[in-house]
């Protein structure tokens, strides 16, 4: 893995729907491995747990523009947005914003996808059968952006092991993993049970033991 360096970095009001407001200081890379565009937004007094040599908080959140910035319901990932945001704001950490629509497929592709659930299919099956794998994505450029900020230690803010299992493998420590909260809908409620079987998700939801 090569590695990245630091080419912008700028602060950034933020604010969200409900009134949640903060500031981020946004940063760009030079070198990444795939050549797009990821930013980390760092968030609190992440400097502070660093020099303390403290585990910053850090969720690498994948792009999604039909629940980030839509608000779609099909799937939690703009309520987990918000929720990390808050989270890491307070305990001082980073957020990486990663440019891997549709678990790495792309937006169209991710869009062909909902087709298919829609005749009955749950993500991943539909993934597979548009001859993508159930998830493509590759944390090797969050790792770099961490790096490239001096952050080799993390308490991994996700429900997802296989982030955690692909960032130690590549240079971080994760000491510990946090959960993020369960933001269930009607219209997700199928996807979210399909995250849960098939990418053995921690924090299972009491409503799928059933």
């Amino acid at each position: 893995m090569d590695d990245a360096t630091i080419r912008t970095e700028v602060s950034v009001p933020l604010r969200f729907p409900d009134g949640y407001a903060t500031t981020a200081e946004v940063f760009s890379f030079h070198g990444l491995a795939d050549d797009k565009e990821h930013v980390a937004l760092g968030l609190g007094d992440w400097r502070g747990a660093v020099a303390r040599d403290e585990a910053p908080l850090v969720r690498p959140h994948s792009e999604c523009l039909t629940g980030d910035v839509f608000g779609s319901e099909r799937c939690d990932c703009g309520p987990q947005l918000r929720e990390a945001v808050e989270r890491i704001s307070n305990a001082g950490g980073l957020l990486l914003y990663l440019r891997q629509e549709g678990r790495g497929i792309g937006l169209y592709a991710k869009l062909d996808a909902y087709a298919l659930q829609d005749t009955g299919m749950d993500t991943y099956e539909a993934n597979l059968a548009l001859g993508h794998a159930e998830d493509e994505r590759d944390y090797t450029v969050a790792a770099q952006m961490l790096l490239a900020l001096g952050v080799d230690r993390i308490a991994l803010l996700s429900n997802n092991p296989d982030k955690e299992e692909q960032l130690a493998s590549l240079g971080v420590t994760v000491t510990k993993r946090v959960p993020t909260l369960l933001h269930l809908s009607a219209a997700n409620a199928g996807y979210l049970a399909a995250k849960a079987r098939h990418a053995r998700r921690t924090a299972e939801p009491d409503w799928l033991a059933s």
